[in-house]
């Protein structure tokens, strides 16, 4: 069974069975996680770092908000903020 017949059928369980396929799944990641060495490790993080540049680079929606950083995000005088509650 490939993948995408994989993901296909999923559609067709209870929510039950997609949580137990997913359970499993996850415990045969972590397995194989844990077998690896540090060199395969070091490996599949330089990988996924690779993989992730795209998701932060320049105009995606990871880091739509960056144009505001520095700015305040509230517009209180601190005297009105702290006196608020008197």
């Amino acid at each position: 069974m490939v993948t995408k017949e994989i993901l296909q059928a999923l559609a067709n369980l209870s929510i039950s069975d997609r949580l137990k396929i997913a359970e499993s799944a996850l415990q045969l990641v972590l397995k194989e996680k844990h077998s690896l060495t540090k060199d395969e490790q070091k490996c599949q993080l330089t990988l996924a770092a690779m993989t992730a540049i795209a998701d932060y680079a320049f105009g995606s929606e990871l880091n739509i908000f960056s144009d505001l950083e520095g700015e305040d995000f509230c517009d209180y005088p601190d005297e009105d903020f702290y006196n608020s509650g008197n």
